[in-house]
């Protein structure tokens, strides 16, 4: 029992050896030039599949990203544009109405001074006629006030004429030698 379990002890080194020693030459297989040719078809197999994947599926997707970011992008910047337009005609629009209100309201104020104007032209005209009339009734009403006090002025200067000569000759004189007297100076 002894040896069949040394045999089998044996044979248990035996597998392990031939297992580890089936190859002898020490180098790592990608390594060793008896497999160089079969790594090259491999390597070929699968650049060729890797560049089958990525030119059929791989850059028509990222293409297509690239073309609708693109697309997107440049329908972005046109309706920018649009709208820049837009805003522009706008604006001008907008500084054109501001310009015409502004000329209306010019004409507005000038065609409302011209009416106050005019108004106040009339009204003053109104004024100076009703003072002209006033002034001419005043001038004729000083005119008689004139005429009545040169009248009433003759008979007062005769009667202190007359009193006058009466306290100091103490004699009454002719009232016709008085107003002839007083005429007289008064003409003079």
């Amino acid at each position: 029992m002894a040896e069949s379990h040394g045999e089998a002890k044996g044979q248990k080194a035996g597998a392990h050896t031939e297992a580890d020693g089936g190859h002898h030459g020490g180098t790592f297989p990608p390594f060793d030039s008896t497999y160089y040719a079969s790594q090259l078809v491999s390597l070929a197999i699968a650049f060729v599949a890797l560049y089958l994947i990525v030119s059929k599926i791989a850059l028509p997707r990222v293409g297509g990203a690239i073309d609708a970011r693109q697309n997107k992008i440049e329908g972005d910047l046109a309706d920018a544009q649009k709208l820049k337009d837009e805003s522009d005609a706008a604006l001008k629009a907008y500084e054109s109405e501001l310009a015409n209100a502004r000329s209306r309201a010019q004409a507005i104020g000038n065609e409302t001074r011209e009416k106050l104007n005019a108004a106040s032209e009339a009204e003053r005209k109104a004024l100076e006629e009703k003072l002209a009339a006033k002034l001419a009734d005043a001038e004729k009403q000083i005119a008689t006030t004139r005429t009545n006090a040169m009248s009433n002025v003759r008979g007062i200067a005769a009667d202190a004429a007359g009193a006058i000569v009466r306290q100091l000759s103490g004699v009454t004189p002719d009232a016709n030698a008085v107003g002839s007297a007083v005429d007289a100076t008064l003409k003079g």
